[in-house]
């Protein structure tokens, strides 16, 4: 193997950090990196990825390539995530999950005398409605016009309420997240026996780490602000436009995928359902649903418009990127990015545990610098088989904190949609926000690593 191969990766991917960190198109950075690093492998005799047709010559196979990726990817994860993204528009346009937020945020009336516990109660409850709401700027708003409103009535300061909002879009899990759809088609994983087995053994103690982080954490900047409540804003800003019952339609999906899973089998006869049959399903239930609260044939069949249309946006952006995602990854996989990075492990004696620590923190960090979990995992979590086999360790193994990383790494971005949104609400600027985050988020990550690892 030549050194030139991983020299260039670096230097590519440096090349593609500062795009990036000037607010390049992200998705024409990756294929463009991607399609170079090939054609540079290429010319250096490197091996290049297997192609199920050549056209052949190679110069064409090069965008044979990307005509595969597209195949690939929406014959599988790709019409997944599309279901998904459907899903939560049509959910979203009904009121559904607005339903959802009111009721779960209901028990947090029992600790109105204490503000600070409070808000850090909200982590939990916003992390189990993220799992049902996989939308991350999405969710962030449905809190800011429900919780934010009343966290400020009890005296917390708004950049100490918005952070803990933010911090629960924190943890990209459950069969509904892009980056669980693209980890479990990697790691070759049923979703459910991901969610239940990998990610909640991990989430539970690093929600907790964050809850008493961000307990200290904001009542000590609060003290030092001698914060006043805010008199502007007195009552809960949003208004279910959806009955109560509503509520069971987000976590419908959820349901299902549990009851009929390989895990659990409740009937004689077995059946199984996967995340985008069980979407499917559900939307014809919140179908049922419309029709019986407006009686009005028509405009519930119109409102499926939501859903082709939630789909179609899905595609334009976490698709296509998971697409040209693909190609750079295979670009750093053709230079030998991957056996450049393996050799100077071992060499140095990191072994299994330093590379790991490695890729955790890259995707960290590259997750900060994009604002995009999604984009960062896309990019760095098809490079995960081929080193969990070189070191006879489980994929999963480094999937899941890349997974959890990836998703953390988005709350401390000051170019984070959820970030940006939020900012634009309460009033705070995304650089108090992301500082208010990254003593949380920093103890998290170290905790992660430490957690997982040793």
């Amino acid at each position: 193997m030549t050194i030139a191969g991983p020299i260039i990766s670096v230097l590519v991917i440096a090349i593609v950090a500062r795009l990036l960190l000037k607010k390049y198109y992200p998705h024409a950075v990756l294929l463009a990196a991607g399609l170079l690093m090939l054609t540079i492998a290429e010319t250096l005799n490197l091996q290049l990825p297997e192609l199920k047709q050549s056209t052949g010559w190679s110069g064409f196979d090069l965008f044979r390539l990307i005509k595969e990726s597209f195949s690939k990817t929406n014959a599988g994860v790709g019409l997944m995530i599309m279901a998904i993204g459907g899903f939560v528009a049509y959910i979203d346009k009904i009121g559904a999950s607005e339903a959802l937020v009111l009721l779960a945020m209901k028990p947090l009336s029992l600790l109105k005398k204490y503000p600070h516990l409070t808000t850090v109660a909200v982590l939990p409850i916003g992390q189990l409605l993220f799992v049902c709401i996989p939308s991350a700027a999405g969710l962030s708003l449905l809190l800011m016009a429900s919780i934010f409103p009343i966290l400020i009535k009890l005296g917390v300061s708004r950049v100490s309420a918005v952070s803990v909002i933010t911090a629960c879009t924190a943890f990209g899990i459950g069969p509904a997240s892009a980056i669980t759809a693209s980890a479990t088609e990697i790691a070759q994983e049923d979703s459910i026996s991901y969610f239940l087995k990998e990610q909640i053994p991990l989430v539970i103690p690093l929600c907790l780490v964050l809850m008493i982080t961000y307990y200290f954490v904001n009542r000590h900047f609060d003290k030092k602000l001698f914060l006043k409540k805010d008199e502007k804003i007195t009552e809960v800003a949003i208004k279910a436009k959806a009955p109560k019952y509503y509520a069971i339609i987000p976590v419908l999906p959820m349901i299902l995928l549990i009851v009929f899973s390989e895990i659990f089998q409740f009937f004689s006869v077995s059946i199984i359902l996967d995340t985008t049959t069980a979407m499917f399903i559900s939307l014809f239930v919140a179908l049922v649903f419309e029709f019986f609260r407006t009686r009005n044939v028509s405009q519930v069949l119109q409102s499926l418009g939501i859903f082709w249309t939630g789909m179609a946006n899905i595609f334009k952006t976490v698709v296509t990127l998971i697409i040209a995602a693909d190609i750079f990854a295979k670009g750093l996989i053709s230079l030998g990015f991957i056996d450049g990075l393996i050799n100077t492990s071992q060499n140095v004696g990191l072994g299994a545990l330093g590379i790991g620590l490695v890729m955790v923190i890259m995707i960290f960090l590259a997750s900060m610098l994009m604002g995009s979990g999604n984009a960062a995992f896309f990019a760095f979590a098809p490079l995960v088989p081929k080193i969990a086999l070189k070191f006879g360790i489980k994929t999963t193994t480094l999937i899941l904190p890349m997974n959890i990383a990836a998703s953390m790494g988005r709350t401390v971005s000051p170019v984070a949609g959820v970030i940006i949104a939020t900012s634009e609400i309460s009033g705070v600027s995304t650089l108090d926000i992301v500082k208010r985050n990254l003593i949380p988020f920093s103890a998290a990550l170290v905790f992660l690593l430490i957690y997982h690892f040793i």
